[in-house]
């Protein structure tokens, strides 16, 4: 039951994403659109009480609650991320907006960005490892929670592992191969007409 409500609780994100965008953009409708946008939060608050509910009621908490848990943390350091990664891109295909900023490519200020997404996933892992611990408190010592514990370290190692590849391009930083003044990029001086 976990692991479909899990299922449906990310297909409901990508519904109502859309939708809340359709709303704002196509149907010229912002503050609906943006209502529905606030119901994104009640999907994962539903897939809580249930995860809670369904560990209340005997449940042999298993690697379905770690997930729900881990997709809970997931959501809420991404969440508003995507949203607004998915909102700039609808706006500029569907509403004339801008085009969205592409993150940098070089050097610190690429490994800036890949820095602050690291720090998303320290939140995530955060999360996640806070409400596996209120679940193991929740199962009690009678219960076995080693699935649970091994979720704890899978989210300890997610955050090595990020860490390691966004500390990859601080020290080896990608040089932008057309140089601050490239010399196709420079305006060339307009040629005379032999005229």
């Amino acid at each position: 039951m976990v692991v479909t409500l899990i299922i449906i609780c990310e297909v409901g994100f990508w519904v109502l994403l859309v939708a809340g965008l359709a709303l704002r953009y196509l149907a010229r409708m912002p503050r609906t659109g943006a209502a529905v946008l606030l119901m994104e939060p009640l999907l994962e608050l539903t897939l809580l009480v249930v995860t809670a509910i369904d560990l209340r009621n005997g449940a042999t908490a298993d690697w379905k609650h770690g997930l729900a848990a881990v997709y809970i943390g997931y959501t809420v350091a991404y969440g508003h991320y995507t949203i607004a990664w998915v909102d700039g891109h609808f706006a500029h295909r569907f509403a004339g907006g801008p085009p969205p900023v592409k993150p940098p490519r070089y050097g610190l200020a690429r490994a800036g960005h890949e820095g602050k997404l690291w720090l998303r996933t320290v939140l995530m892992a955060a999360v996640a490892t806070g409400l596996l611990q209120v679940a193991i408190w929740f199962v009690g010592g009678g219960g076995d929670t080693a699935s649970l514990r091994g979720w704890q370290v899978a989210t300890g190692r997610i955050v090595a592992i990020h860490g390691l590849i966004a500390l990859t391009y601080l020290l080896w930083q990608k040089k932008d191969p057309g140089g601050p003044a490239a010399p196709e990029t420079q305006a060339r001086p307009q040629e005379k007409s032999l005229r």
